[in-house]
Protein backbone atom coordinates (compact mmCIF):
# COMPACT_ATOMS: atom_id res chain seq x y z
CA UNK A 1 0.00 0.00 0.00
CA UNK A 2 0.96 3.31 -0.83
CA UNK A 3 3.05 5.44 1.89
CA UNK A 4 3.53 9.34 2.92
CA UNK A 5 6.14 10.72 1.48
CA UNK A 6 7.20 14.19 0.99
CA UNK A 7 6.03 16.49 -1.99
CA UNK A 8 9.68 15.88 -3.41
CA UNK A 9 9.31 12.37 -3.86
CA UNK A 10 5.80 12.60 -5.67
CA UNK A 11 6.92 15.67 -8.13
CA UNK A 12 10.36 13.84 -8.84
CA UNK A 13 8.13 10.73 -9.46
CA UNK A 14 6.28 12.80 -11.96
CA UNK A 15 9.01 14.14 -13.85
CA UNK A 16 10.70 10.94 -14.19
CA UNK A 17 7.73 9.15 -16.25
CA UNK A 18 6.42 10.57 -19.97
CA UNK A 19 4.91 13.83 -19.69
CA UNK A 20 3.33 15.28 -22.80
CA UNK A 21 1.68 18.13 -21.30
CA UNK A 22 3.02 20.85 -18.78
CA UNK A 23 2.84 20.02 -14.95
CA UNK A 24 -0.13 22.12 -13.44
CA UNK A 25 -0.17 21.74 -10.22
CA UNK A 26 -3.87 22.84 -10.17
CA UNK A 27 -4.29 19.64 -12.28
CA UNK A 28 -3.51 17.37 -9.81
CA UNK A 29 -6.22 15.73 -6.74
CA UNK A 30 -9.28 17.75 -8.28
CA UNK A 31 -12.08 16.38 -10.64
CA UNK A 32 -11.71 19.30 -13.20
CA UNK A 33 -8.56 19.42 -14.68
CA UNK A 34 -7.10 21.14 -17.56
CA UNK A 35 -5.74 17.48 -18.86
CA UNK A 36 -6.10 14.08 -18.32
CA UNK A 37 -4.84 12.95 -15.10
CA UNK A 38 -3.73 9.44 -15.07
CA UNK A 39 -3.26 7.90 -11.45
CA UNK A 40 -1.65 4.54 -11.21
CA UNK A 41 0.83 2.51 -9.03
CA UNK A 42 3.98 0.98 -10.15
CA UNK A 43 3.25 -2.96 -10.28
CA UNK A 44 -0.73 -2.51 -11.84
CA UNK A 45 -0.46 -4.14 -15.20
CA UNK A 46 -3.57 -2.41 -15.52
CA UNK A 47 -2.30 0.91 -15.25
CA UNK A 48 0.40 -0.10 -17.51
CA UNK A 49 -2.09 -1.01 -20.27
CA UNK A 50 -4.00 2.45 -19.98
CA UNK A 51 -0.62 4.36 -20.46
CA UNK A 52 0.24 2.21 -23.51
CA UNK A 53 -2.97 2.98 -24.57
CA UNK A 54 -2.58 6.37 -24.48
CA UNK A 55 0.63 6.78 -25.69
CA UNK A 56 0.01 4.43 -28.27
CA UNK A 57 -2.48 7.00 -29.62
CA UNK A 58 -0.60 9.99 -29.07
CA UNK A 59 -3.02 10.85 -26.13
CA UNK A 60 -1.53 13.51 -23.79
CA UNK A 61 -1.86 12.76 -19.98
CA UNK A 62 0.02 13.05 -16.70
CA UNK A 63 0.77 10.62 -14.45
CA UNK A 64 0.46 11.10 -10.94
CA UNK A 65 2.03 7.66 -9.00
CA UNK A 66 0.15 6.63 -5.66
CA UNK A 67 3.51 5.09 -4.23
CA UNK A 68 4.09 7.07 -1.51
CA UNK A 69 2.26 10.07 -2.31
CA UNK A 70 -0.78 10.10 0.51
CA UNK A 71 -2.50 13.23 -1.43
CA UNK A 72 -3.22 11.66 -4.26
CA UNK A 73 -3.72 8.35 -2.64
CA UNK A 74 -6.48 10.12 -0.72
CA UNK A 75 -7.82 11.34 -3.61
CA UNK A 76 -8.20 8.14 -5.20
CA UNK A 77 -9.75 6.53 -2.52
CA UNK A 78 -12.29 9.54 -2.29
CA UNK A 79 -13.64 9.11 -6.01
CA UNK A 80 -13.24 5.39 -5.44
CA UNK A 81 -15.90 5.31 -2.51
CA UNK A 82 -12.75 4.40 -0.02
CA UNK A 83 -11.21 1.87 -2.47
CA UNK A 84 -7.78 2.20 -4.35
CA UNK A 85 -9.08 1.33 -7.46
CA UNK A 86 -6.14 1.98 -10.03
CA UNK A 87 -5.88 3.34 -13.09
CA UNK A 88 -8.20 6.28 -12.17
CA UNK A 89 -8.60 8.65 -15.29
CA UNK A 90 -9.43 12.29 -14.74
CA UNK A 91 -10.46 14.39 -17.94
CA UNK A 92 -11.19 17.52 -18.53
CA UNK A 93 -14.94 17.43 -19.28
CA UNK A 94 -15.48 16.10 -15.67
CA UNK A 95 -15.47 12.13 -16.45
CA UNK A 96 -13.73 10.02 -15.06
CA UNK A 97 -12.57 6.03 -15.57
CA UNK A 98 -11.71 3.58 -13.16
CA UNK A 99 -10.20 0.52 -14.02
CA UNK A 100 -11.36 0.37 -17.73
CA UNK A 101 -11.67 -2.14 -20.32
CA UNK A 102 -9.91 -1.89 -23.33
CA UNK A 103 -13.50 -1.25 -25.32
CA UNK A 104 -14.19 1.65 -22.61
CA UNK A 105 -11.04 3.11 -23.53
CA UNK A 106 -11.95 3.16 -27.38
CA UNK A 107 -15.41 4.79 -26.70
CA UNK A 108 -14.07 7.50 -24.99
CA UNK A 109 -11.88 8.63 -27.27
CA UNK A 110 -13.47 7.81 -30.36
CA UNK A 111 -16.12 10.57 -29.59
CA UNK A 112 -12.73 13.06 -28.78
Amino acid sequence: MPSCAGASFRLSWVKHHTIRKELNMTDLYTLSPTQIVVYSTEYCSDCWRVKKFLEANNISYLPVGLEGNEEATEFVMRVNKGYRSVPTIVFPDGTILVEPAWAELNAKFSKS
